[in-house]
């Protein structure tokens, strides 16, 4: 793989802490601003609501600029949003400053994606997704962890101002190790009409769909997973950055064996591994009260939810090959569409008192519905897109 690819996941890296950091934090923000524990989750929801809205906006504007500036604007924008959150006092204003985060993370994000393919061969869209979203998983296992025990040491703030921080190496390794050359080619408004149309084709919609539906499951248990290991394991609080520690660990392992197995292996790996997920959302409900239980499930819900939601991204990027510049920014949104609706059911079922267990079981739910809409499309989904994974051994 290209030097520069890993550079994008070095800024994808200093990104991800900060969209996945405030499930280790919810609670001491809740209560230093005084809202509830579900409104605070609310800031998850509004990060991804803005990558939504940011994603194809700004991929239609990193278009038509040279890459290294749109991703250098993008990690600038970013940096600024963060110091205004980490001095603010005010709930509202940190509202508005997550989703203006999360456009410039979604653009970032869109024209990295299109950068990353196309520093590859055709073949090989799933070993670039997979080095690109270690980036978030990395994320995981260090940045959030990490800003979990920053927010118990110092509160909440440290950790938004360790993210600024963090971005300005990202921002330096961009300037020097991305190429100043344009984005796609044909970026003027017919190529833009042309990629949209591309967007539509039935393929694409039915993995966009699923990858929101495991995603949305994601999100809906790991923007609550402090209080789940809190209230329901009966661990002590130190225990949260490990935890999450170790679901950062699980979702590494997953996208390294996604990486070469999406390209080879599609079938095998989306049926085996979105059957394992689903078990392992109700087996986490049902098992949450056992210290040793939730530990284990932590891990190994990290490692399925993300193998399966990577391969579901390379997918996506195969089926969009005629959308070089958009099909990343549409992946990207759909992903946040589940980012942002899974935290706000998760919210639902705590704040109608069915406990903090609700979560795991609502995400059980929006599994086996990607499975129900995964089987009644197989042929859809599988067909060939005249890319060289296509004969889509099992």
């Amino acid at each position: 793989m290209p030097l520069a690819l890993y550079v994008l996941a070095l800024a994808v890296f200093a990104q991800g802490t900060s969209e996945f950091m405030l499930s280790g934090l919810v609670p001491d923000l809740a209560r230093d601003l005084g809202v509830s524990v579900s409104a605070a989750g609310a800031l998850t929801s509004a990060f991804a609501a803005g990558m939504i809205v940011g994603a194809p906006l700004m991929a239609v504007a990193g278009m038509r600029w040279p890459r290294r500036r749109a991703l250098t604007a993008f990690l600038v924008v970013f940096v600024l949003v963060h110091v205004v959150g980490a001095v603010t006092a005010d709930f509202g204003v940190l509202l508005v400053t997550r989703v203006l985060a999360a456009v410039a993370n979604a653009g970032f994000l869109a024209v990295g994606l299109a950068a990353a393919v196309a520093m590859v061969p055709q073949d090989a869209k799933g070993r670039a997704t997979s080095v690109l979203l270690g980036g978030v998983t990395l994320a995981c296992v260090a940045g959030v962890p990490g800003g979990a025990v920053l927010g118990q040491m110092f509160g909440w703030r440290a950790a938004f101002w360790a993210v600024a921080l963090a971005c300005l190496p990202a921002l330096y390794a961009v300037l020097r190790g991305i190429p100043e050359e344009k984005g796609a080619e044909g970026a003027s408004a017919r190529g833009v009409r042309g990629e949209v149309r591309v967007l539509g084709d039935a393929r694409v919609v039915v993995v966009l769909v699923l990858a929101a539906l495991v995603n949305a499951a994601t999100f809906c248990v790991f923007t609550y997973l402090a209080p789940l290991v809190t209230e329901v394991a009966g661990l002590a609080a130190g225990w949260v950055p490990a935890v999450l520690a170790l679901f950062g660990l699980g979702s590494f392992a997953g996208v390294s064996v996604a990486g070469r197995l999406s390209d080879t292996r599609p079938v095998a790996l989306l049926a085996g591994g979105g059957i394992a997920l689903l078990a392992g959302w109700a087996l986490l409900a049902a098992t949450a009260g056992s210290p040793a239980a939730a530990v284990l499930l932590a891990f190994v819900q990290g490692a399925l939810a993300f193998a399966v939601g990577s391969a579901l991204i390379a997918r996506a990027l195969y089926a969009a090959s005629g959308a070089p510049s958009l099909g990343g920014s549409f992946a990207t949104a759909a992903l946040n569409v589940g980012a942002a609706v899974g935290p706000a059911l998760g919210g639902l079922a705590l704040a109608a008192g069915l406990g903090h267990r609700s979560p795991a079981w609502a995400a059980a739910v929006l599994v086996a519905a990607a499975l129900i809409i995964g089987v009644l499309a197989r042929r859809t989904l599988f067909a060939s897109t005249g890319d060289q994974s296509s004969d889509l051994r099992a």
